[in-house]
């Protein structure tokens, strides 16, 4: 068999981590694999020796000709490798690649990797969707937001967890909070220093360290001192053994407004580290998180809520250790040789 991921770049994101998890599987399986990189040759993740990478092209800024050249090499692509399927990651990747098959009668899945009704473009998307042959996506709530006709015509199939996340520390964790994602609006680090600040006025002794890249970075940065919390806040960059070094923190925090299912809070979780996340939309927090059994579920953007949970949890060992114990159960039931089953029966 023959697989060819498309997706804009290989940089350190979830869509990316899940592609570098997939194709190492699949090609120790023997299959044959590509990954097409439609925008950007950056790759953080490490990939198999035995994986071909194809840059097709750079950043179209935009520009009408810069996405007609993408389409145009795309197209190029497909008609040179006829007996390969085809999986393309995110939306806009999508659109490109349905554009650059039609009537060209190329196995195309789709997948869907963050919530549907962010899109601003939805009508172009939903048209075009139409012309993929299969689709996937991460929730039943992500799948829900479009037609029966897709619907019909869709699988639900979660992230895989690495078999690099580590065991469940078992020893005495340090004072620490951590998360780990890219510093942009979505992810609302503005609130989690909020909550941070109100925390670190009822419990101390506790640092907060974000691990990240984005654009958010001095602005984040510059509220932290703002609120007063600048010297017990860490800006990390993105860290390939970021896994490793919280280990043994004692929570992970999950912000977001939304989510499609964050990578790093199901490694978290996975791993054992105790967790308070937002129940966002599309559904993947709740999906990995039962209420005060695995983890604490609180409100989008709820600066109160975010906080207790936090002085809840730091102030409850017994707790937390019981949240740990529940939540590295789940790891077996997001390995990569089940997710990676699931991935074979659509392919």
């Amino acid at each position: 068999m023959k697989i060819c991921f498309i997706t804009a770049t290989m940089a350190g994101g979830g869509t990316e981590r899940v592609i570098a998890v997939l194709s190492n599987y699949f090609v120790k399986q023997n299959k044959d694999v590509t990954i097409l990189l439609t925008a950007s040759g950056t790759v953080e993740y490490e990939l198999d020796p035995a994986i071909t990478l194809i840059q097709l092209g750079g950043e179209t800024g935009g520009k009408l000709f810069g996405r007609l050249q993408r389409i145009w090499k795309l197209r190029t692509y497909f008609r040179k490798h006829r007996d390969t399927v085809y999986l393309s990651f995110g939306t806009e990747t999508n659109m490109f690649a349905i554009l650059s098959s039609l009537f060209m009668k190329r196995k195309l899945i789709i997948s869907e990797r963050n919530d549907p009704n962010q899109c601003d473009f939805w009508k172009k998307r939903d048209f075009l969707y139409q012309f993929a042959h299969k689709y996937v996506f991460q929730t039943e709530d992500a799948m829900h937001c479009f037609s029966e006709k897709i619907r019909q015509n869709s699988v639900v199939i979660p992230n895989p967890v690495s078999d690099k996340v580590p065991d469940r520390y078992e020893g005495e964790r340090r004072k620490e909070i951590v998360a780990v994602g890219r510093l942009e609006k979505q992810k609302n680090h503005r609130l989690l220093l909020e909550a941070y600040a109100d925390f670190s006025k009822v419990v101390s002794g506790f640092t907060l360290k974000i691990y990240g890249k984005g654009y958010l970075k001095q602005e984040l940065e510059q509220y932290a001192q703002e609120l007063g919390i600048g010297e017990i806040v860490c800006f990390a960059d993105f860290a390939p053994d970021v896994l490793q070094r919280i280990r043994d923190s004692y929570m992970y925090v999950l912000s977001s407004d939304y989510e499609g299912i964050s990578n790093s809070l199901l490694e978290a979780v996975t791993m054992g580290l105790p967790v308070v996340s937002t129940d966002c939309p599309i559904g993947g927090s709740k999906m990995l998180i039962k209420d005060h059994v695995n983890g604490i579920l609180v409100p989008v953007g709820d600066r109160k809520a975010l906080a207790d949970a936090m002085v809840e949890l730091a102030t409850d060992s017994a707790m937390a250790e019981r949240f740990s114990i529940a939540a590295a159960n789940l790891k077996e039931d997001y390995s990569v040789d089940k997710i990676a089953a699931m991935w074979e029966n659509i392919l």
